[in-house]
């Protein structure tokens, strides 16, 4: 017995080391892999290297999504690839004063627009690196409008001989499935106030209004024009060439044979035929060859940027600060992950910003179509306490500040619009669908009793009464009137003035700066010089982004998860990852998620369905 108990005490006794090994081969396993993933060198920058902006998906103002979500779906190329603007304007801009960069070489064939007015934002900062002499070069196997609209600011503009260069101008086409309602027998109660409030014309009609055409026509035009303007400039040829390009591509495309690519050379949009590797052959000509990988001289834009912060990091200097905040997608209540503008995400970082004793100023940049009314005046007021406080506001609007995005930028101290911008839209609505004729059809029948006359009246089962329809467009109606009463008040016009311009209608930043919306043209490097200039700052200043915080939990998870994800890329055939919806569904899909996102507490939205412009 004394034996088996020695051997019981043995065998223990060599568990328990080996699992105080395993332990411990553990905790240097993951503090291994904490410390190569915190500990990563700073890339190094090659002398006379040329910059390469590839940007990836849309251009956006903030990613969207949880942030540890994205990396990962990202790296498993699941879920949407996206470029942040300010990453691509603050790489060029450093590159321009950078004596190891010796060009810029943009690679568009990843981009998939994002709207013009931040397209102008990354031109504006390629004009200004060319000012310096340095040479920007372009490349594309397929030219879409807006990778071509960067390309055309380059000083050789490379298309692949089997491309093509299509410019197609700009165009509002919606869906409207008011039959489709009709036959799954819903009834959408809508109540609107505004002329050109046309946010809701797709669930209650089967084709664009008169008052929506003449609107759209006029806003298109306007971003058209801009557009072919800035192109033509760029490229030192008329406007007129672009828009003949454009509508009388078929007859031009006999001239050539039907050669796309040779057509766009013609028309003076490209300067040279090239594929990829003679690109790259001209690259090295100018930067010198990269003997390890037999190419030219590059640095991407994220590894330049990284080591362009690591020695901005290095700078412990007590500063005057202007504070960049971003209102970026669908305005709704509560917390929001970024890509949406949720009322206390935003108001929280507004009241941060309030309380920082360095920040002297706060721009607040928008990209919105607007969303729940009660959420607007949350975001709207936290503006109105910063002013309160002596921190003067900037209002800068990105590719969209309409309706609940003009709400939030009109206490501004100034508002600053791209010329492409769209923006006002000033106008209110709300929607309650209900569904007792879809249950009926299916023989299902609701019944009851209620204790006063609107008890059950907000029930989707149940049709709404009169009464409460009644109460429903009083309450839009006064919002807004008050809508129109609070813009006069900021913009120091007469109600009367702002009613005739109002209406819900959809204007370019060019027409709203000439109707006293906005204040000035410019971008976002304005807006915050103009911040500036209002807290008296001069030059000596920081811009600090209030991006939404990622804790150390969140932050090591990101980079120890899509370190291995990446691993496990290669292994998982995109064959396998699940294609839910045919590509045909998905605009469908798109517009109703976006309305499924609308959750006012009563139903009432400042909202542009309608703004949607690449």
């Amino acid at each position: 017995m004394r034996a088996i108990r020695k051997l019981l005490h043995w065998i223990w006794a060599g568990l328990d080391g080996l699992r105080k090994i395993l332990h411990l081969l553990l905790l240097l396993l993951v503090f291994g892999v904490i410390g190569a993933v915190f500990s990563r060198p700073i890339p190094l920058v090659p002398d006379r290297a040329a910059l390469v902006i590839a940007p990836l998906g849309p251009l956006v103002e903030q990613f969207s999504g949880a942030p540890l979500e994205r990396a990962i779906g990202e790296v498993l190329r699941q879920g949407p690839t996206e470029t942040r603007l300010r990453d691509v304007v603050e790489a060029i801009e450093a590159a321009s004063k950078d004596e190891r960069i010796s060009s810029l070489y943009l690679d568009l064939g990843g981009l998939d627009g994002g709207g013009t007015a931040k397209l102008q934002e990354v031109a504006a900062a390629i004009d200004r690196f060319r000012k310096t002499g340095k040479p920007v070069i372009a490349f594309g196997e397929y030219f879409a409008q807006p990778q071509y609209y960067l390309a055309a600011h380059a000083d050789e503009i490379y298309l692949d001989p089997q491309g093509i260069a299509y410019i197609d101008g700009f165009a509002n086409y919606g869906l409207f499935v008011r039959d489709a309602i009709d036959k799954l027998s819903v009834d959408w109660n809508v109540f609107r106030v505004g002329q050109y409030k046309s946010a809701v014309e797709m669930f209650t009609r089967n084709d664009m209004s008169a008052a929506e055409r003449e609107e759209s026509l006029a806003w298109l035009n306007s971003v058209w024009t801009t557009w072919k303007t800035d192109v033509a400039k760029a490229r030192g040829i008329q406007p007129t060439v672009l828009q003949d390009y454009a509508d009388n591509s078929a007859q031009s495309l006999r001239k050539v044979d039907g050669d796309l690519a040779k057509l766009a050379l013609e028309a003076g949009l490209v300067t040279n035929l090239e594929g990829r590797y003679r690109v790259e052959e001209r690259l090295a000509e100018i930067t010198g060859t990269d003997e390890d990988a037999h190419s030219y001289k590059g640095v991407d834009q994220w590894s330049y940027l990284a080591n362009v912060n690591s020695s901005k990091a290095l700078s412990t200097r007590p500063v005057d600060k202007i504070a960049v905040i971003v209102a970026a997608g669908e305005i709704v209540p509560g917390e929001q992950q970024p890509g949406t503008v949720g009322s206390d995400t935003l108001a929280s970082q507004l009241r941060e910003a309030r309380f920082d004793d360095d920040v002297k100023a706060v721009v607040l940049r928008i990209d919105s179509p607007g969303g729940s009314t009660f959420a607007s005046e949350v975001i709207r007021r936290e503006v109105d306490e910063l002013k309160a406080a002596g921190k003067p506001v900037v209002a800068s609007m990105s590719s969209l500040a309409a309706s609940g995005g003009y709400y939030i930028a009109m206490d501004a101290d100034r508002i600053v619009a791209s010329p492409a911008t769209l923006t006002g839209s000033i106008g209110i609505f709300a929607m309650f669908p209900t569904f007792q004729r879809t249950l009926e059809r299916m023989g299902v029948h609701v019944d009851g009793v209620g204790t006063t006359a609107l008890s059950g009246e907000f029930s989707p089962v149940r049709p709404m009464g009169e009464p409460t329809k009644d109460i429903l467009q009083q309450s839009i109606e006064h919002e807004y009137r008050r809508f129109i009463g609070m813009v006069a008040k900021a913009r120091k016009q007469p109600v009367a003035a702002i009613e005739a311009i109002a209406q819900g209608r959809v204007w370019s930043g060019i027409d709203a700066k000439r109707l006293g919306l906005v204040d000035q043209l410019g971008g976002s490097a304005d807006a915050v010089q103009l911040a500036a200039e209002l807290a008296g700052l001069g030059d000596d200043f920081d811009v600090e982004h209030f991006d939404v915080e990622v804790g150390f939990g969140e932050a090591l998870g990101l980079r120890v998860q899509a370190s291995v994800a990446k691993l496990l890329a290669p292994l998982v055939p995109q064959s396998m990852w699940p294609q839910l919806l045919p590509r045909s569904l998905q605009p469908v899909v798109a517009e109703l998620d976006r309305v499924s996102r609308l959750s006012d507490p009563r139903n009432t939205y400042m909202y542009c369905l309608a703004c949607s412009l690449d």
